[in-house]
Order: structure tokens, then sequence, then C-alpha cells
């Protein structure tokens, strides 16, 4: 009976078209193709950390123009702030940090105001901001600078060549605050 079986099995596989490896030439091809297990595992976690890669680096990018963005709006403010600022001085303006609080209030309510129009609008109608004339305030001296004469200097010097001779830490420092105050 065994050989009676093995007999059809014969026969079946010469009557099986799919047996036939002159009739399906794709099969030998397909058999070629596969990729063994192993292999397909270290491929779909090449690509799995290569997904990942690719997402961190699209929320780092998104993240990157998110402060791009913020960084575009604060230049503008600090454009807008350094003109205002030019502008108020010189109109002549005493009371500074009033103005621009004044003024950023009525930009923030007025987008279309510019910067010169604000600053006319100011001098009219806040006079009391804009006292003297219009001249530089870094020009002038500061109430706290007084000019000193000839003989503090000699003093100065006098201190100058004492720490010079003694190399005394204490000569030193009286030079320098006298130095401080003249100067």
């Amino acid at each position: 009976m065994d050989e009676h079986s093995s007999r059809a099995e014969q026969e079946h596989e010469l009557d099986d078209p799919q047996s036939d490896p002159e009739s399906h030439p794709d099969r030998d091809r397909d058999a070629r193709k596969q990729v063994p297990v192993t292999e397909s595992i270290r491929y779909r976690r090449r690509a799995q950390c290569a997904e990942k890669s690719a997402q961190e680096l699209a929320d780092r990018l998104a993240a990157a123009h998110e402060q791009i963005g913020r960084m575009s709006e604060d230049l503008e403010s600090l454009r807008v702030d350094r003109r205002l600022t030019d502008r108020l001085m010189a109109a002549g303006v005493t009371d500074l940090e009033s103005a621009m609080l004044i003024a950023k209030a009525r930009m923030e309510a007025d987008k279309s105001l510019d910067v010169e129009e604000l600053v006319a609008r100011l001098q009219s109608e806040k006079r009391h901001l804009f006292g003297r004339a219009s001249e530089s305030a870094t020009a002038r001296k500061t109430s706290g600078v007084r000019d000193r004469a000839a003989p503090g200097r000699t003093a100065l010097e006098q201190a100058a060549a004492k720490a010079a001779r003694t190399g005394r830490q204490a000569d030193l420092q009286e030079y320098l605050r006298l130095r401080r105050n003249v100067l």
C-alpha cells in the first residue's frame, strides 16, 4: 500500500500544474525575494528608528520656527521702542518713562499710529511732558558732577606718587578714592 500511495502522490504532482517548476517561474523568483525573519526584524527596527528620528526632527523644526516667530516679534517691538525713544528725546521730553508708557498704551489701542504722529499728538496733548527746548539730554552735565579746581589735582598727584613710592595697599586705595572723587 505504501507503493501505491507514493505512486499516487507522484501522479498527482505531475497532474498538478502548481508543482511543475516550469509552469510557475514566478514562484522561484518569489522564493529568491523572500527575506529571512531576523533580517526583516532588523529592517523593521531600523525603519521605526528612522521614523522616530524624523518625528523628533520635525518637532524640533516646528519649535525652532515658533521661536523665530517670537524673536521676530520681540525684535520689531524693540525697534519701535527705540524709534519712539529717539523721537521723544528729540522732541525734548522731560519725563521719558511717563511719555513711553503713554505712547505704548496709545500704540496698543490704535495700531495704525505712526511714531512721528504719536509724538506730535503727545506734544500737543501733554505739554507738561515736554518742558525744555529740543536738545540732547546727554549733552548737559548732571547736577551731581562738579568741576574740580587745580589744587585737587595736586593732592591726587601727591597720593599717586605716595602709592607708587610705598607700594602699600592702603596708599593705593587712598589714591583710588581721591581719583574717583576728582574724575
